[in-house]
């Protein structure tokens, strides 16, 4: 890799790194990935680097506060902004500082796939490069000018709601797994609203490993592929790429450190727990340390990753119904009925069965999807009961054993997402207190996304199979 001093080998524990080498080396590596998979044209807006060191994209920056979500004040939320603010626009390059608690307000359009461009050929991507270097790159590569604007601020009944999303979630786990959803979604909106059609991800090779364990130990071994990843378009129009992912977290350590990159400090769920606080610190611990004695295991467990391809249902597919409702891969639980998901399912209904005593035997005629009641809203009462300020309507004026109150139908309905799930998101919305603290644009798109699958069994005997299209 050095030309200059052999006896450096990429390796960091020498006393004295060769500044100069390590910077093309760290340079090239970024520029490489990009190359290899040509997923980002130029004319996009990304953040690319050409052999002239001149920047081929326009780039953005986009920072999600989730200083809510950690508990903090809003002095110190305040503070933290400011800092980034000033690295931001040292940079020059066009930046979002987007509050947490925005996500309550999305619209439904963000867990529905929008159409994805078609794919252009190799040939194109080289035909696109010659034509950027032959012409004036300079128009493209100067970055937007930026009016000076303060973050929106966040009315406290938002950073309450989201504090009570957060906190419905009784484990660390299932809030750490949560909060990643709702920041995912944050970003996806935030970059079909500013323009941006590719978004680049900071994971490192450490991260990815960490992350891979951690999926597998979570029950998303079926989206791994599309998890860790080079580039994900579950989203269809947006496309997260992750062009750090060769880089180790020691690697990035050293250039911050030999090359002044400033950095600002923000403390997670995850700050200051115990190893066993949840799986992912878990996790994350036990690679860390297996990593300090063992120096290949980051990169063992990251090539790894590289190989696996997912064997359930594509995300790509045009119907929705066919994708998880929060994390918006291809559903897993569609299997046959000899499987590990279907054996799972009987045991927690076994388990649910002997803990109700009395109800075991209507219980235990149930199928295994049965187990769905449990993230449905209580019913049992009329809707006039269920009305704030009580004034003037008296209800329909029937319970649930008289043939069912007009609106608990539409509770269940809205709330009963369990088959819109794939298996760890189901987990998650396990661990929440009630599903009734959930963003309204999730509620939203479950009801609609139930009220389709009802239509379409509805009318399925007039449906023509795709084997009788050419009878």
């Amino acid at each position: 890799m050095c030309q200059v001093e052999e006896g450096y080998h990429g390796q960091l524990e020498r006393q004295e790194v060769p500044r100069d080498c390590f910077k093309e080396y760290f340079i090239h590596k970024f520029r490489a990935m990009l190359g290899k998979n040509r997923i980002i044209f130029p004319g996009e807006k990304g953040l690319s680097q050409n052999a002239h060191k001149k920047l081929r994209f326009i780039p953005g920056i986009i920072y999600i506060d989730e200083g809510a979500a950690v508990g903090l004040s809003e002095e110190e939320r305040h503070r933290m902004v400011s800092e980034l603010q000033a690295v931001f626009k040292a940079t020059g390059f066009p930046f979002h500082i987007v509050p947490l608690e925005q996500v309550l307000d999305l619209p439904s359009s963000v867990v529905v796939a929008a159409p994805s461009p078609s794919t252009r050929p190799a040939s194109t991507y080289k035909a696109a490069v010659d034509h950027f270097i032959q012409s004036d790159s300079s128009k493209c590569l100067t970055p937007l000018k930026q009016d000076e604007t303060s973050p929106p601020d966040v009315p406290e009944s938002q950073t309450h709601l989201l504090q009570q999303l957060i906190g419905s979630a009784k484990t660390l786990t299932a809030r750490e797994d949560l909060l990643n959803t709702l920041r995912q979604h944050l970003l996806v909106h935030t970059a079909r609203t500013e323009g941006y059609c590719k978004l680049m991800l900071g994971d490192n090779c450490t991260r990815l490993a960490v992350k891979l364990l951690t999926s597998i130990s979570l029950g998303r071994g079926a989206q791994l592929a599309q998890d860790t990843g080079f580039s994900d378009s579950r989203y269809g129009d947006i496309i997260s790429v992750r062009p750090m992912r060769d880089y180790s977290a020691k690697e990035i350590g050293y250039y911050n450190h030999l090359f002044n990159v400033p950095s600002v400090f923000m403390p997670g769920l995850d700050t200051k727990t115990t190893d066993k606080a949840s799986i992912q610190r878990l996790t994350e611990s036990f690679v860390t340390k297996l990593q300090a004695d063992f120096p290949s295991t980051v990169s063992t467990i990251y090539r790894t990753s590289e190989k696996l391809q997912t064997a359930c249902r594509s995300s790509s597919t045009a119907d929705p119904c066919a994708r998880c409702l929060l994390c918006m891969c291809g559903l897993d639980t569609v299997v046959e009925n000899a499987s590990a998901y279907q054996a799972t399912l009987i045991s927690e209904q076994l388990s649910q069965t002997k803990s109700l005593g009395a109800s075991s035997t209507s219980v235990s005629k149930q199928s295994p999807a049965a187990v769905q009641s449990e993230w449905t809203a209580p019913t049992g009462q009329c809707c006039s009961s269920s009305c704030s300020g009580g004034g003037g309507g008296g209800g329909c004026g029937r319970t649930v054993e008289g043939g069912g109150c007009c609106s608990s139908a539409k509770i269940a309905e809205t709330t009963d997402v369990r088959s819109l799930l794939c298996y760890s998101c189901q987990l998650t919305i396990k661990d929440m207190s009630s599903v009734d603290c959930l963003p309204h644009y999730i509620l939203s798109e479950a009801q609609r996304r139930q009220r389709r699958s009802q239509m379409r069994e509805e009318i399925s005997e007039f449906l023509l199979d795709d084997g009788d299209e050419g009878d």
